[in-house]
């Protein structure tokens, strides 16, 4: 589903060099975690697959389901069902949460050539999404994220997800900040939607969330490259043992 060849990208304002060779191949269906120390080019590497235009990509290519992607804007690429769960979710004033899961499925239905939902539908879908993620209702009455705990923005994230059925989900350091008990409800949550055509990255830190987010295959990220690839067990040494030995094998 998503395969990354050679990926060179950089900053666009002052040209530094974050991502340095990166490839990396995901199927349908796969849940595949990247962990590396801080500044490794995590997040980096999220925001570039979902199009955001700080980063340049300047060498190799990006295929989602055999077609490139780079020439996509982010809208384009949230169309084809590319979905970003963000590490800070930002708080947007005076927009409802509902009224903004309104817009988004219609926005991709839309460009999808899909007929809009109608009002009844389009709740009937809501509540029960929110239903299953045991997600308040009066939580989407409220602005979005505005005033919402970690744990709330995390799964009003997650309840996006749910709608918008993306086919690849990107999630970035989600565990950022969570108690044990938010952590364990959004885990639920990306549990529930694992299919066997929608594929998963989770960037993460610590291996904590694997615990709950059991990933098929687990690649370390270090200065813009993946450097070693494994099942859960590689989570498990690099909790035990830190990541100053494979880093230094690859220094």
């Amino acid at each position: 589903m998503l395969e990354i060849r050679n990926l060179h990208a950089r900053i666009a304002e002052d040209g530094t060099e974050i991502i340095r060779g990166l490839n990396l191949t995901v199927k349908a269906g796969e849940v595949a975690a990247i962990m590396g120390p801080n500044g490794s080019g995590k997040s980096t590497l999220s925001y570039i697959l979902s199009g955001r235009e700080d980063y340049e990509v300047t060498e190799g290519d990006i295929l989602y389901n055999g077609e490139s992607i780079l020439e996509l804007d982010p809208a384009e690429r949230a169309a084809k069902g590319i979905f970003l769960a963000f590490q800070y979710p930002v708080e947007i004033p005076g927009v409802a949460t509902m009224q903004f899961l309104k817009v988004a499925m219609n926005s991709q239905r839309k460009a999808r050539g899909e007929d809009e939902l109608t009002t009844p539908e389009f709740i009937r879908r809501v509540k029960e999404a929110a239903g299953e993620l045991k997600i308040n209702p009066d939580m989407l009455k409220r602005p979005l994220n505005v005033g919402f705990s970690g744990g709330e923005k995390k799964r009003a994230e997650i309840l996006q997800m749910a709608l918008l059925e993306p086919k690849l989900c990107i999630l970035d350091e989600t565990d950022s900040g969570l108690d044990i008990d938010a952590l364990k409800i959004v885990a639920d949550g990306v549990n529930a939607l694992k299919r066997p055509d929608r594929a998963t990255v989770v960037i993460t830190h610590y291996q904590r969330l694997l615990d709950y987010i059991v990933p098929d295959s687990v690649h370390v990220l270090y200065k813009g490259q993946i450097i070693k690839s494994g099942d859960k067990e590689l989570a498990l040494e690099l909790e035990a043992n830190g990541y100053a030995d494979i880093t230094g094998q690859a220094a």
